[in-house]
């Protein structure tokens, strides 16, 4: 399958933001969007007029970038949203919030979406009880998203049991067991990218 191998930090000069993409690097003095925050290239400082178009396309590419999706699996997440019964762009925003990996990295279990697609795919996680390593798992509410018995042991899970993890109101995770549930559906405002859905629906209704 395809997959994006260059630099990471150059996706987040790309789109101006921060798409938190390398953990903690990019709460650090080492962030790319920090130290040089201009597009990448030869004439990346350079001011160019955006056109609205412009404006839609570099909104869903941030979107896409930051979830760490390709672009037919974007516009397959798009097609189920314009086929929802409420707003497409609230729709689109709460299946992505809703994939494992991207509630495995709000839990605080993967320190990167990246990091927590990796834990996935290794077999660490399970739902309801049962092993899941598909990264694009859609939970629901009442789901409970557990570390399986026999990796706890691990390193990089033991260590979750010191650290204060900032949750979002519609999870709740426990560090001591290593154990979380979906409360609720996402709300708008839970979602901490700074996103402007309304284009991403206006570039697909073009």
């Amino acid at each position: 399958m395809a997959k994006y191998t260059d630099a990471k930090c150059r996706q987040c000069r790309r789109e101006g933001c921060k798409l938190f993409l390398k953990g903690e690097r990019c709460t650090s003095g080492k962030c790319a969007m920090d130290r040089r925050p201009v597009v990448p290239g030869q004439h990346g400082a350079a001011r160019k007029k955006v056109s609205e178009y412009g404006l839609q396309l570099r909104e869903k590419q941030k979107v896409r970038r930051a979830y760490g999706l390709l672009e037919r699996q974007f516009s397959n997440y798009y097609e189920k949203a314009a086929k929802s019964k409420q707003a497409t762009g609230l729709a689109l925003l709460q299946m992505l919030e809703l994939r494992l990996d991207n509630v495995i990295y709000r839990m605080g279990i993967g320190s990167s979406r990246a990091e927590a697609r990796q834990i996935v795919n290794h077999g660490h996680i399970t739902v309801n009880g049962r092993k899941v390593n598909i990264p694009s798992y859609q939970v629901k509410v009442g789901d409970v998203i557990a570390v399986k018995e026999n990796k706890k042991d691990l390193d990089v899970f033991k260590s979750l049991k010191e650290i204060k993890i900032v949750m979002p109101k519609w999870l709740e995770f426990n560090n001591e067991t290593l154990t979380g549930k979906i409360l609720a559906l996402p709300e708008r405002d839970d979602i901490d990218l700074n996103i402007q859905e309304h284009l991403i629906v206006e570039l697909y209704s073009r």
